[in-house]
């Protein structure tokens, strides 16, 4: 498949794609082909946007992936906003199924890395029932972890040596992300931070109808689900973001 320039439009000054399932789900699966590693996706919402804005470090973080997708329907609003009238939301748990779809049809193998062992064994029962043909080349439920892990060399050489093409990282945010930039460079398979995506495909949590989530509303669902674990990330989140997208699109229309 031929390279694909990026689109990228920023989000409260932050980089982010203008991209499709379809579409983003055939790059990554081109890059996974060519087994070069170094290379990690970032699957974007409001609380990630809003603690890259806040911490320069982590902002590092998100510039050096191969991509940022818009998970949260607020930065694909943002994006419209701003002209791309055919931005469309990604969200983890589609692009997981996506790329577990085109693994499957491509003869890829991918890695599941993160969550309870519990839960790992319910994704791959999940996995494997939605997908038969799907390779799942290994899983490893890690120990608690700090907020930015150190590399784990014995852990990179698991992952290559299991011959994975894709890794799924389901640590949290933004656990998850500083781990794929720490271990990309080691690791052969491309890495993709997932999110809650192990949860809900595993069937330990539910998702919001489709009509929730096209609304944008999926944090308000995820609050009443969670809400002494969850209260003070969206309070806190959502009201910098939205300050920070009015200050983002007077500066642009100026």
């Amino acid at each position: 498949m031929p390279h694909t320039k990026r689109t990228i439009s920023q989000v409260i000054g932050i980089n982010v794609d203008i991209c499709n399932l379809s579409g983003i789900g055939n790059q990554i699966v081109s890059i996974s082909k060519k087994a070069q590693g170094n290379a990690y996706v970032c699957v974007a919402n409001v609380h990630m946007l809003t603690i890259a804005r806040n911490n320069p470090r982590f902002k590092s973080t998100l510039s050096n992936a191969k991509f940022v997708v818009p998970d949260g329907m607020p930065l694909v609003w943002t994006q419209k906003l701003k002209g791309f009238k055919n931005a469309e939301r990604v969200c983890g748990p589609d692009l997981m199924l996506e790329l577990c779809k085109l693994a499957s049809a491509n003869n890829l193998s991918v890695y599941l890395l993160g969550a309870k062992t519990i839960t790992l064994d319910l994704l791959f029962q999940n996995l494997s029932n939605l997908f038969p043909n799907l390779k799942i080349a290994g899983m490893h439920s890690p120990d608690k972890l700090p907020e930015q892990p150190r590399l784990d060399e014995e852990l990179v050489n698991k992952i290559n040596n299991s011959g994975a093409n894709i890794l799924f990282v389901g640590l949290g945010c933004p656990k998850q992300e500083f781990w794929c930039e720490t271990h990309a460079p080691q690791l052969k398979p491309i890495a993709i931070g997932v999110g809650a995506a192990f949860d809900f495909l595993a069937g330990s949590k539910k998702r919001p109808s489709l009509f929730i989530q096209q609304c944008g509303l999926e944090w308000l669902h995820r609050l009443i689900s969670e809400p002494r674990r969850l209260w003070k990330r969206y309070l806190i989140n959502n009201t910098q973001f939205i300050y920070y997208s009015l200050l983002d699109l007077l500066k642009s229309k100026k």
